[in-house]
């Protein structure tokens, strides 16, 4: 039974109990694990991007119609989101056991698999200095739009992320990320920009001035437990509009919602960017965001996994270390990344944090294969896995660092300190085997195969000409269902 948000409950058995069994996401039905990228049939990018076909006789995955991913597929019907549970359909292998996937089935994080297959395709034939390109979301620090052009241009980037630097007004904005879209374009015409934005609420918000204003995220906490199905239609009202008005604005991705549980006084770094000290609270709040911001045609991305709020050093300056047991990390941390995969989150941000239960060498979860192994094999996730800044203290040390992230797992690198010395580390580690040509593919990939999502999703749901005006109500709304 829906709640009345319209959004089913959010199964939180941990992905280990679920097996090989397959379970239901919003997008579709699929069986966790990832598969090697292999031949190019849409059965193979099944079995990769989270979606896989059984033998002669099985199932076949479809997509579900309740998304609103679903709903902008050529396939899908119109409806309201989350309010059907997921369909799915039957189709028999031939007779040597093979099926056959429709393009148009919707993977677990919300590209279809023919986007995936899409993807695969354009990453085949991209050089080392290409594949090194589209794994990036490079790093400046100017208002001059032709500064993060040349930088997308010069090294064929992902995309950049745009911090307080780089901001003066909403026109400004508007010509910077046409600028990086247009250069992304001159590069690679059939692979949409990352273009993003730490736009939390509150403390973090880098379009101060420009965007409109939100309460920190921890209204959001205090908006759900106050109001109930009212304060999650809130959160997720929240989100849907402050993400269509970065849209607007030209952004693709939004570095939020923070998905930390905070201790209180001993944390130093998240405090009220945190949604609660209550893991279910914290849960809940960030399932309905990262809901919102789907609705918005924006790539939202749940952080820091896994769990920054009872770190007691701040990561911007050193490595914190979490002495926290596995029981004890599954019982708080944990519990908003596992709602936000069931939910299906795109994108999921890994910190920069020492958590002795998932890896013992010291090193930080974002250069951790350990700490991408969990959160793909236990908590199922599928999507893209993009580091925290790698200009920040708790990794600047250590040498070879964008490198050494790329091969533990992660997919997309966020503002390395130096981005041309990166992307040239890069490439030649793909060329010299440090970071395998296979891994490298993999990552970019999932990128590509994302922003083909979001392109699709944005063309979908045109930004309304009186976006301010519903955003600013948006954010008074979650107020009023936090505090009255």
């Amino acid at each position: 039974m829906n709640g009345p948000e319209g959004e089913r409950p959010v199964d939180r058995t941990p992905h280990r109990h679920r097996g090989l069994r397959p379970r239901r996401s919003r997008r579709g039905v699929v069986l966790g694990g990832l598969g090697l990228l292999g031949a190019g049939a849409l059965g193979s990018a099944a079995a990769w991007a989270g979606t896989r076909l059984t033998g002669s006789g099985g199932d076949v995955a479809s997509e579900a119609t309740g998304s609103p991913v679903a709903q902008r597929s050529s396939a899908a019907s119109s409806g309201p989101s989350g309010t059907d549970e997921p369909e799915t359909s039957t189709d028999t292998g031939t007779d040597t056991g093979d099926t056959a996937a429709d393009a148009d089935t919707l993977t677990s994080w919300g590209p279809t698999l023919g986007e995936v297959e899409q993807a695969r395709a354009l990453v085949a034939e991209m050089s080392a200095a290409a594949l090194a390109g589209q794994v990036i979301v490079g790093r400046f620090a100017s208002p001059d739009p032709t500064v993060p052009a040349a930088l997308v241009r010069d090294l064929g980037l992902a995309g950049v992320c745009v911090t307080p630097d780089s901001v003066t007004d909403g026109e400004q904005v508007r010509a910077l990320t046409a600028a990086v879209e247009a250069a992304v374009r001159e590069t690679r015409p059939d692979v949409p920009a990352v273009i993003g934005v730490d736009e939390e609420g509150g403390s973090v918000s880098h379009l101060s001035g420009v965007a409109t204003t939100f309460p920190a995220f921890a209204t959001a906490g205090v908006a759900v437990t106050a109001s109930g199905g009212a304060g999650r239609r809130a959160v997720r009202e929240a989100a849907r509009w402050t993400g269509t008005e970065l849209r607007g604005l030209g952004f693709t991705w939004v570095f939020a919602p923070v998905a930390d549980v905070t201790v209180g006084a001993a944390d130093v770094t998240i405090g009220t960017r945190s949604p609660s000290s209550d893991p279910e609270v914290a849960a809940t709040a960030v399932t309905s965001a990262v809901r919102g911001y789907e609705r918005a045609g924006i790539v939202s991305t749940p952080k820091h996994f896994p769990g920054h709020g009872s770190a007691t050093v701040d990561s911007h300056e050193s490595l914190p270390v979490i002495t926290s047991s596995l029981e004890d990390l599954r019982a708080r941390d944990l519990v908003p990344f596992e709602a936000a995969v069931a939910a299906g989150a795109p994108a999921i941000m890994v910190g920069h944090l020492d958590v002795t239960a998932l890896e013992t060498e010291g090193l930080p979860t974002s250069l951790a294969p350990e700490a991408y192994a969990y959160l793909r094999e236990e908590l199922g996730f599928e999507g893209v896995a993009i580091t925290d800044s790698l200009g920040m203290g708790a990794v600047m040390a250590t040498p070879g660092s964008a490198v050494k992230a790329l091969a533990a797992g992660a997919d997309l690198l966020l503002m390395p300190a130096d981005t041309s010395a990166t992307h040239d580390n890069l490439r030649r580690a793909i060329l010299d085997g440090r970071v395998p040509r296979e891994r490298a593919e993999e990552a970019a990939t999932r990128v590509v195969a994302l922003q083909l999502w979001q392109a699709r999703a944005a063309a979908a749901t045109p930004v309304p000409e009186d976006v301010t005006v519903r955003t600013q109500q948006a954010a008074a709304d979650l107020s009023t269902a936090a505090y009255g």
